[in-house]
Formats: C-alpha cells, structure tokens, sequence
C-alpha cells in the first residue's frame, strides 16, 4: 500500500510509525475541514452567480453554517423505515465516505519538484513524500475506489424498502457505471503517456519545462486536450454533480437513493458528495496539471509545491461550481447518449491515436505519413459512427410516427 515512499525502503521503527500516523492525521483533518469549506464555497459562489447574497450569518462571512448544519444533524431524529434491510441500510453511508477518504490517500500534495528535485521531503530525520500512501499501482487503486462508491449508492436505494430510493439508485449506478469506462479510457492515455501507474512518477514526469522551455510539460498538452476534457465531464457525472444530478430529480424520484435516510446518516452522503468533489479535483490534477510541481522562486521548494497544488485545486472547484450555477440539467437520454455515444468512442479513438504516434516514434516511421493515415482511420470511424447513430434515431421516429 505505501510502496513506493522511501521512508518505508528501509527498517520500520517508532519514528516511521508515527510519522506515518501524523500523515494520516493530517490528510484526515484536512478532507473534513475541505469538505466543510467546499460546502460553504459552492453555496457563496453560486449565491454570487445568481445575485444573492449567500451565508453570511453564523460566523464571519457566513464560514460557521456547514459547521452549524453538521450540529443540526447530529441532534435530528434517526429514522429506521420499517422494510428497510437494518444492516445494510446502516452499512451504505460509510461505503460512499471510506472510499473517497482513501482515494484522496494516494494524492501528492506537495513537494520540491523543481530543478530536477524528485519531489522528497526530510521530517524527523527520514525522506519521505507529502502524501499518504504511494502505491505502485495508484492509478488502479483509484479506479477501484471510484467503482466502490457504486455499491453505497445502490445498496441505500435497495435496502431502503421503498420504490423511489430503489429507482434513484438504479439510474444513479446506471450513470456511474457508464461514465466509469469513458474515465478509465481518458486515464489510459495518461498512463501510456508517463509510461507509469505511480501517481508521484506522473507528477514528477510532469515537472520541468515543456515546449520552448516556457510551456508546461503537463499532460494536458502532451496527451492532448481530449483526456482532459473526457475526464472533467466524465468525473462530473460520475461524482452525480449538475448539469448530471438527475439522481436528484426531486419532479420524478423524490430526492433519489437517500430518500428514506435522515439526521447523520444522511449527512454522510452529504459529506461523501462534496468530499468526492475535493478528491476528484486532486485527481485532475495530478493526472494532467502536474500536482505539485511548479516553480519555485524563493524559499523552500516544498512549500512551493504545496502552494501549486492548492491553488490548482481551488481552480478546478470554481470550475465545478461555475459548472453548477450555469448549466442546467441534462435529460437521462442525453446523459446516456453523451456517455455511450460520445466520450467512450473519442476517448477510445484517441487512445488508439496516441498508441500510434508512441510506436511510430519508438520505430522511427514517417510521421508525415502515419498521422495522416491514422486520423483518416479515425475520421473514419467516427463517420460511421455518427451514420449508425442517425439511422437508429431515424428508424426510432418513424416507428413514433406509424
């Protein structure tokens, strides 16, 4: 699990011990404050989008009402439905709050990427990284993760006793298994990219200069700009956040898997949403704008490093807030036909091409003739892709129409 972080390369004693619980600690307390602000953030901007004025009361600036909310569950009555399977019933909250606690466990967020720097830091004594765990696999294990919180979402409709919970669990895990590939192809081109699945050797493939020694060498131009974009909108449906929540159509489910649940219980899918939200924007970072590593000018680069990655972060959730206050709410079919029809086919497409380019370097072929010839195949493909979709929909409305 902690693989790859020198700290645990040589004999494990107290210190390494405690060191690992202080990361632990650490990266625990910083989720619950960052869930707790994210959830005061997102009702400030969009109050700001739509002209309101936004939480302003408990606190200054309104920064005490997430922690007054959380006060109000606690003491809100626990309702059981009578149907309901109790122990599952118990058990689905904390399958969507585990999972995106420990899918944040393999983030590095910081260290000295610059000048060649390989991204260690020296506390008590030893080297280690600034993340939790460092597995080889990270990529995998976060896909895993991800796939995980299905099974909250599904088993809180199912074990609820009720046929709206269930319906809104059943669409909700629909929508989350369909975007879960178009995800996995976009991460696919960034692991053929770096050539790694470990996510401090994706951060550290990405420091230092790109093109004309002043671009990035993010792989958000080195992949190219479709994983990205596959990426942001896949995590979007994925993470069940607007213009995608149609798992909380409150005109036709009610208010989808978590109807039935109340006081803390229903604070844990709360928390586990807007957790989620802070967790999936470290991931888009550190997959395709190079986590931590930026410039370091003057100081310690380690505290540079923590600097890039948090303002990087807090970029991608205005975006995702921007998202919210400014798109409206898609139709299921629309959601299915953009995950299905859409991103799976030009996620896979670019896949193929970035394979291409890779062996064509790696053989020494005539770029001049392989891009040629791939994008015609890809051009191609897409072509009778949208051929076939436009016949189903032609065939569909004429047996409307008899």
């Amino acid at each position: 699990m902690f693989g790859g972080d020198p700290l645990l390369s040589g004999q494990v004693d107290l210190a390494v011990v405690l060191i690992v619980l202080l990361k632990v600690v650490l990266v625990f307390a910083f989720l619950l404050v960052a869930t707790m602000l994210m959830i005061w953030f997102e009702r400030k901007v969009v109050g700001d989008l739509q002209n309101r004025i936004g939480p302003n009361t408990a606190g200054p600036f309104g920064l005490f009402q997430t922690f007054a909310d959380g006060v109000k569950f606690f003491f809100k009555e626990d309702l059981l439905p009578d149907r309901a399977e109790r122990r599952v019933f118990i058990l689905a909250p904390l399958l969507t709050v585990v999972p995106a606690f420990l899918l944040f466990c393999i983030v590095p967020f910081g260290g000295d990427f610059s000048n060649g720097a390989n991204g260690t830091v020296e506390i008590f004594g030893h080297e280690t990284f600034l993340q939790l765990a460092n597995p080889p696999i990270g990529i995998l294990f976060a896909l895993a993760m991800s796939s995980i919180a299905v099974y909250g979402v599904m088993l809180a409709g199912w074990s609820s006793g009720s046929k709206y919970p269930l319906l809104g669990s059943v669409r909700a895990s629909a929508q989350m298994v369909s975007y879960e590939a178009a995800l996995g192809l976009s991460v696919c081109a960034v692991v053929l990219t770096t050539g790694t699945l470990d996510t401090h050797q994706i951060v550290a493939a990405q420091a230092g200069d790109g093109w004309g020694s002043f671009i990035p060498n993010w792989n958000l131009l080195v992949a190219g700009i479709v994983p990205f974009i596959v990426f942001l909108l896949a995590s979007q449906a994925e993470l069940n956040r607007p213009p995608f929540d149609l798992v909380e159509a409150e005109q036709e489910l009610v208010g989808g898997y978590h109807t039935e649940y109340s006081s803390i219980r229903f604070a844990l899918f709360f928390v586990a949403e807007f957790m989620n939200s802070v967790t999936m924007a470290a991931i888009i970072v550190t997959l395709f704008l190079g986590g931590p590593a930026g410039p370091a000018p003057i100081g310690p680069g380690w505290l540079w490093g923590v600097f890039w990655f948090f303002l990087k972060v807090i970029a991608f959730l205005f975006l995702f807030v921007w998202i919210r206050g400014t798109v409206p709410r898609v139709r299921y079919d629309q959601l299915m036909d953009l995950g299905w029809k859409v991103l799976i086919p030009l996620s896979l497409g670019w896949l193929l091409v970035l394979a291409t380019f890779h062996v064509a370097r790696d053989q020494h072929w005539n770029g001049l003739v392989v891009v040629p010839i791939a994008a015609a195949i890809a051009l191609t493909f897409f072509g009778l892709l949208r051929f076939a979709m436009a016949t189903a929909k032609a065939n569909r409305l004429e047996g409307v129409v008899e």
